[in-house]
């Protein structure tokens, strides 16, 4: 659990309801089911429009990245790669058959699977940096739909306040319609930003920083196996993979 990131949603909503009771606007004066209609629907309309299909359905698989990231210990994949490199120089790359199963995923699957059955080193690499590519290319592509959907909500908060005035205008007749029908329009606009800048676009952001950390992982990955099927010595491969931590 991201811890991180679970506070930093708390303190984001304690700093809009806080802050509206503070200055006296009160938290009755940010419900508003027409401002929800035009920001938040409209928001998700825009980014269905924009985004192709795979994309929308990879952002909703990742969005809980940003409390759960998948778990890849540097250190155990490290300890891991070692011992497969002395099972090897002991046993033998076929030696590693049972491995291929207990790999932490499915693209360390994969790559061992392509070692054991001899593949040339540079074949193995740039079929793996080839995998590696289309998975984080995917990811970010996923990731920006909620980059784009941070650009397009203050777009429709303003719309909602447009709108709101539009109506305040129509009742200029009527003055005691016009603070609540200003105070509604002003709404809108707090939703769009709110929504943006504390949920949105830190959101895309963060996932952004998952995919770039998994990818380095990856690159460890790939050196470790390419060590592995060149034979290497397990503390030269070593020594090597711990330059992926610093």
């Amino acid at each position: 659990m991201d811890l991180l990131s679970l506070i930093g949603v708390v303190l984001a909503f304690a700093a809009i309801l806080v802050g509206a009771v503070l200055k006296g606007a009160g938290i009755h004066a940010l419900l508003s089911s027409a401002a929800f209609m035009i920001v938040v629907m409209g928001t998700i309309a825009a980014i269905m429009i924009q985004t192709p299909g795979v994309a929308m359905r990879r952002a909703l698989v990742i969005l809980p990245w940003i409390f759960k990231p998948p778990h890849l210990d540097p250190n155990a994949l490290i300890a891991l790669l070692i011992e497969w490199g002395n099972v090897a120089r002991k046993s033998g790359l076929l030696a590693l058959e049972s491995a291929v199963v207990e790999a932490p995923d499915d693209f360390t699957q994969k790559g061992l699977a392509m070692v054991i059955d001899g593949g040339e080193p540079e074949v193995i690499r740039h079929t793996l940096e080839l995998d590696l590519s289309s998975r984080e290319a995917a990811d970010l592509r996923a990731a920006k739909v909620y980059e784009g959907m941070g650009i397009y909500a203050p777009t429709m908060g303003i719309i909602g306040a447009v709108l709101g005035l539009m109506a305040v205008m129509q009742n200029l007749a009527d003055p005691s319609k016009l603070g609540q029908g200003i105070a509604a329009a002003f709404t809108a606009t707090i939703y769009g930003i709110g929504i943006a800048n504390l949920f949105l676009l830190p959101i895309g952001s963060k996932l952004k920083a998952v995919i770039h950390h998994q990818s380095h992982m990856r690159e460890m990955i790939v050196e470790g196996l390419i060590a592995l099927a060149q034979g290497e010595n397990p503390r030269r491969m070593e020594a090597r993979l711990q330059s992926y931590l610093h």
